[in-house]
């Protein structure tokens, strides 16, 4: 017979037993650490090998203010796409259910629409890129003979893919195998080049174009450290896996994440750019090619030459592997939603239909990347900026952020974004 001051006790135990787990789950562990790296993997796919001439390009000082905007802007605003992601009632919320749940049926399904088409056109540029890496690897550095391309494209593009169908697990273990090496890659790198560093023009700028110049440098910055296509998978597995301490452990999360972008890539771009002159990033982006590329074909450099696909094979990979996650997703999401048809059956769907657009795209290596920039570009910053800003003042849940600073930020820095993008385009 149990007496109350068993019950009492028992109680207490119990209590003070999920005190100390919840305590332990506060701390750091390999869970996070493997989801860190998975962001990071996302957020730093082909576009590093080209931001240091897109960025570069316009002078010394916009890159250092842009450099030390970096970090708000990339953390800030991925953060506020996972609070946004959060304020869902319903704890098994996709992004596609919290548009819905927020915005209603309607405009729920538009801006689903909208983030699937902000994320898929992605995925196509990494099938083109990663085939023409491999190929041009393959010929130039291994002396073989180019295969056909319609094998090679099919095999790397169903490898790929094949490591997303292999779960969480697998997909974070693949993670870490690749962006480790990635980092270390990157850091040798920026120290490689520090013997070949030049004083830069540090004379100031005519205060217009100065301006333009930032102004025009945004969505560069946005773009180039941008993982939003891997948040709603990722806050659903915090969720899952921290309960209530989740919109903590992802705001840790993203921060971490937020700084190794920043320190890495930032010295790799300032190491890059401080070993070119402003003729030759300008003719660098004339040529259309990587600044390894440049670097190697202006110094004739075999280490540079070598390490340049790698780079940028392990960045396409692993940014791959985070978008098709968030392509994955906001499709399922999408198509149950207007069929009759279970998850599951749509998800295999859609992973075929995915497998085969790519496939496609990557053998008829179409000149599609300027295209794709500007149909992706000016979405994700409507909705990695200026979506999650607004429902900060629609959402009751999300009332606490209003009128804060790091609020009128993030909409302010997405609300340039998209007026760059659209003044380049109609340029």
């Amino acid at each position: 017979m149990t007496t109350p001051l068993d019950a009492t006790h028992s109680n207490a135990s119990t209590q003070t037993h999920s005190s100390a787990n919840s305590s332990a789950k506060s701390k750091w562990n390999l869970h996070d650490t493997q989801w860190t790296l998975s962001l990071f993997g996302t957020a730093v796919g082909a576009g590093i090998l080209f931001l240091p001439i897109n960025i570069g390009i316009g002078g010394f000082w916009p890159l250092i203010i842009m450099a030390c905007l970096a970090f708000p802007m990339t953390f800030l605003a991925h953060r506020g796409l996972a609070r946004f992601v959060l304020s869902s009632k319903n704890k098994h919320a996709d992004f596609t259910d919290v548009v819905e749940e927020h915005f209603g049926v309607n405009a729920g399904r538009l801006i689903s629409l909208l983030y699937f088409l902000s994320i898929f056109p992605i995925l196509l540029i990494y099938g083109v890129g990663l085939t023409n890496t491999v190929d041009s690897f393959m010929v130039n550095q291994l002396g073989m003979e180019s295969p056909p391309r319609v094998v090679l494209s099919g095999i790397l593009v169903a490898g790929m893919i094949s490591l997303m169908m292999g779960g969480e697990r697998l997909m974070l273990r693949a993670f870490s195998i690749l962006v480790y090496p990635l980092v270390g890659i990157l850091f040798f790198l920026s120290l490689y080049l520090i013997p070949s560093w030049q004083m830069p023009d540090i004379s100031l700028p005519e205060v217009g174009s100065f301006g333009k110049t930032l102004w025009l440098s945004i969505p560069i910055i946005v773009f180039s450290f941008s993982h939003a296509a891997a948040i709603s998978s990722f806050v659903h597995v915090q969720r899952e896996h921290y309960d209530d301490l989740a919109a903590r452990k992802s705001e840790a999360i993203l921060k971490r994440t937020s700084l190794l972008l920043i320190v890495f890539v930032l010295l790799f771009v300032f190491s890059c750019v401080l070993s070119l002159t402003g003729e030759q990033m300008a003719q660098a982006k004339a040529d259309n090619v990587s600044v390894l590329s440049y670097l190697a074909n202006i110094t004739h450099n075999s280490f540079i030459a070598t390490l340049g696909p790698l780079v940028a094979f392990i960045a396409i990979t692993s940014s791959f592997l985070g978008h098709f996650l968030g392509a994955r997703e906001s499709f399922t999401g999408l198509v149950t939603k207007q069929t009759q048809l279970g998850a599951k059956t749509v998800d295999k769907i859609g992973v075929v239909i995915m497998f085969f657009a790519i496939w496609f795209c990557a053998v008829k290596n179409p000149s599609i990347l300027d295209m794709m920039d500007q149909l992706s570009g000016p979405i994700i910053a409507m909705i990695l900026f200026i979506m999650p800003m607004i429902a900060v003042y629609k959402v009751p849940a999300l009332h606490k952020y209003r009128n804060r600073l790091s609020t009128l930020f993030v909409l302010a820095v997405g609300a340039l974004a998209v007026f760059a993008l659209i003044y380049s385009m109609i340029k």
